[in-house]
């Protein structure tokens, strides 16, 4: 195991997100799920 790929998303408020922003910090929770169609 080794540190994840650094990668961006759109949040739900429409801003992107990078898991770089994050680097550093204690713990980082990633939570993905799957809605309607």
């Amino acid at each position: 195991d080794g540190p994840a790929p650094d990668f961006s998303l759109t949040s739900v408020r429409g801003e992107t997100v990078s898991l770089q922003q994050y680097r550093g910090k204690t713990s980082v929770v990633l939570l993905f799920y799957r809605t309607g169609g």
